[in-house]
């Protein structure tokens, strides 16, 4: 979503003084004041502003002929090529890879949308067995009330890519995988094959956002759960970023950044979020601060995690207590008001932005501010402290 500076943060020119006996020296120096303000309001627009690209068009060898129903642009058009007012979020000319979007209710599409709105052009890599689903309901027009953008537009994506972000290369698929009927139809769905792909199609990109992960175990408490499972959620959930940052770094423009999704159990206890995921998430923010560095001395790259309060989506669900999480940052946190993904997808959009140039290697919290909470103070224990409540 494209922010727009308060009107009160425009810089306001002085009246000179007309008093008769310094009438002209004030007026002088009033002058001077108001171009050295002009200058500076006029190097900090300029520096946040990115000019529109003209729309980019090529036809893919690497996928499947299905995808040509979806493939759309979210690219600027040449009327917008303008300096927009204030101190704006803007993407125009920038594209967008955003790995593990299946279905529009999750962090992952919130982000897009938000990118979207910002005018970067938006690529999608979807998990392969989830793909054909996806793929339908996108072209059948299943997804087009979400995909409304603020302006009243819908969201466009340029390609949609299969991706399967557990395999780097097809020497890493099991056989079992390459014949399941499930991957049946689609190729080239490794991180590496999927990076060689958007090179093919498009030559570069400027954002690599990272919304994935899974635990088969996630139902099991940590002492219960069996190093396969364990290895399996630090696999899917913290090592698939490392490997798709190393994979698509060397298509990535300097300046670039990239961004990856994480929670308060890396951190804090919650019990029942298990199978190792707390463990794979505690792993993704130490490797944001190693990557951050390595990335941004190598490729001039970004990289930063939102850590980003509980969200009632499909993919949550399947652990099981999602709902009781909601209702307890609700009761529990600063702000107790509902999470919308739009602000973890707006937040997003700043961090990639020019406007967060100098953020790196951080964690960033949308949550309502329950990280920064000790206690739950919908304990008993503390109702007579008479502590401020949303009724």
């Amino acid at each position: 979503m494209a922010a727009t500076a308060n009107p009160s943060m425009h810089m306001a020119t002085a009246n000179p003084c007309i008093s008769s006996s310094r009438k002209i020296i004030k007026s002088s120096t009033a002058s001077f004041v108001t171009k050295v303000k002009r200058a500076a309001w006029s190097r900090l627009t300029s520096s946040s502003h990115l000019s529109s690209a003209q729309p980019f068009f090529q036809n893919s060898t690497s996928t499947p002929a299905r995808f040509e129903k979806v493939v759309t642009k979210a690219m600027a058009d040449a009327s917008e090529n303008k300096p927009l007012p204030g101190l704006p979020v803007d993407l125009r000319g920038k594209r967008a890879f955003i790995a593990g979007v299946a279905d529009d209710n999750g962090y992952g599409w919130a982000i897009a949308k938000s990118l979207a709105a910002a005018g970067a052009e938006i690529l999608i890599g979807t998990w392969v067995p989830a793909l054909n689903i996806f793929e339908t309901s996108l072209r059948r027009g299943k997804f087009d009330e979400s995909r409304k953008l603020p302006d009243g537009s819908l969201m466009e994506i340029t390609k949609v890519y299969p991706l399967d972000a557990v395999f780097d290369s097809l020497d890493d698929v099991p056989e079992d995988v390459k014949t399941n009927k499930r991957y049946a139809g689609s190729s080239n769905w490794t991180v590496q094959e999927v990076a060689e792909s958007v090179k093919q199609d498009f030559g570069s990109i400027d954002i690599l956002v990272h919304s994935l992960a899974n635990g088969p175990e996630v139902a099991k408490p940590l002492l219960e759960t069996s190093r396969k499972g364990y290895l399996a959620a630090i696999s899917a959930s913290s090592y698939s970023f490392v490997s798709l940052l190393k994979h698509f770094l060397p298509i990535m423009n300097p300046g670039g950044a990239s961004i990856s999704l994480t929670y308060i159990a890396s951190e804090r206890i919650i019990p029942g979020y298990g199978g190792g995921m707390s463990s794979a998430k505690a792993s993704l923010e130490s490797d944001t601060r190693v990557l951050a560095f390595e990335a941004g001395r190598k490729h001039k790259i970004r990289v930063n995690t939102i850590s980003a309060g509980p969200l009632g989506s499909r993919a949550a669900k399947a652990i099981g207590f999602i709902d009781m999480m909601i209702n307890y940052s609700l009761a529990n946190a600063p702000l107790q008001k509902e999470l919308h993904a739009e602000e973890v997808g707006n937040a997003a959009a700043f961090l990639v932005s020019p406007l967060a140039s100098a953020i790196t290697g951080a964690v960033v919290y949308v949550d309502n501010g329950l990280n920064a909470m000790a206690v739950g103070v919908d304990s008993p224990i503390f109702e007579n402290l008479n502590i401020p409540k949303d009724h």
